[in-house]
């Protein structure tokens, strides 16, 4: 057994370091135990951004409705942290929103899955450093329920329920730090609401351009894109008598940069970590004078080029510094520092030099992790 990080639950949670690697154990009664390892397994299967299942364990003999009856197996989320974490380290103000986001968006993917959460909270989710975001992902699903897809009512129940809980987390935190209620971040839930809206809007909206106009289409498409959602599906439909057309994309998942950053160098990242690491490798294109491979086989080939003299080496070197924190989000916090660097002297420094650099300033912006 080992002693990592954990979020508040109402279950106990240990944590168990063998051959396979870490995993989480959840003791809980029988019927919530069947009722999380079934969701999560739907999700796995869905490709949802919640914990892998491993395993489910009934205890022989166990009243099935008492908290050693049961116990739900999960695989750990390597370089997770509880949203605590977050709040009491250096430099929230400047991650406050990208913690929201980052939780809006994580409802968002669950919605578009036709997972209801029915109790969507903080406590629920563990973080992860994603270049310059954040990650979540759903550690609890013991209430989830999984459907075709799911209506405005049900989508606005679990928004009611994360807004309330959140409230509750709020006024908690405020209180173990001897602070009164009106001090409390009360609105954090309704803030995170107005994100949920706003993004599932971009998603789903259907929009109305006139003839000549399709460059709109292909502009939605890159606006998801950037949102790191793949697009499945687009429909343009004529509106009978009038001259302009009606068009909604369906979108296929979240994972855009991700997918394109496995397919092209077998790397897996976060969806901002793999946006930066493909810029990087398009830096790198340029630095030897092709910049514009076409073919498939010539990209594959400078894929593989940037990960080999480029990538390889620089993680070789921030190895000693790392202390068992994420490689890939110490070279995209490098790669920050190089952007930084090279616009305050107003010329492109190179990794070499900004790596020097940031190793010699104490790693800036590594630290919060």
């Amino acid at each position: 057994m080992v002693v990592l990080p954990a979020g508040v639950s109402r279950h106990s949670v240990r944590f168990l370091n063998s051959a396979g690697g870490v995993c989480a154990v959840k003791e809980l009664p029988l019927e919530l135990a069947r009722r999380e390892y079934s969701a999560l397994r739907q999700l796995e299967e869905l490709e949802g951004p919640s914990v892998l299942p491993v395993g489910i364990v009934q205890r022989t003999g166990a009243d099935p409705g008492s908290e050693l009856a049961a116990a739900v197996i999960t695989r750990y989320a390597q370089h997770a942290f509880p949203y605590r974490q977050l709040l009491s380290g250096p430099g929230f103000g400047a991650r406050r929103n990208q913690m929201l986001d980052a939780f809006a968006l994580l409802l968002v993917q669950l919605h578009l899955k036709g997972c209801y959460w029915g109790d969507c909270s903080l406590s629920n989710v563990l973080c992860r450093y994603d270049a310059a975001a954040i990650e979540t992902i759903m550690v609890d699903a013991e209430t989830t329920s999984l459907h075709p897809s799911l209506s405005d009512g049900q989508r606005g129940s679990d928004l009611g329920i994360m807004v309330e809980n959140v409230g509750g987390e709020m006024a908690d935190i405020a209180a173990a730090a001897g602070l009164g209620l009106d001090e409390a971040d009360l609105g954090m839930g309704e803030d995170i609401a107005d994100r949920y809206r706003s993004l599932w809007s971009e998603l789903s909206a259907e929009e109305t351009i006139d003839p000549g106009e399709e460059y709109r289409v292909t502009e939605r498409v890159r606006r998801l894109n950037d949102l790191g959602f793949q697009v499945d599906e687009i429909e343009v439909v004529p509106h009978r008598g009038r001259e302009h057309l009606h068009f909604k994309v369906r979108v296929a998942g979240h994972g855009y940069n991700t997918d394109r950053l496995k397919e092209l160098t077998g790397l897996e990242a976060g969806e901002f970590q793999a946006r930066q690491l493909l810029a990087d490798l398009n830096y790198f294109a340029r630095k030897q004078g092709e910049g514009s491979v076409r073919t498939p086989a010539g990209k594959a080939l400078m894929a593989l080029r940037w990960r080999a003299e480029a990538l390889e080496p620089t993680l070789a070197r921030l190895a000693p510094h790392l202390d068992g924190r994420d490689p890939i989000q110490a070279y995209c916090d490098l790669l920050n520092h190089r952007y930084l660097v090279s616009a305050a002297q107003g010329r492109d420094v190179g990794t070499e030099a900004a790596l020097k650099s940031w190793l010699k300033e104490g790693m800036p912006g590594y630290t919060l992790t």
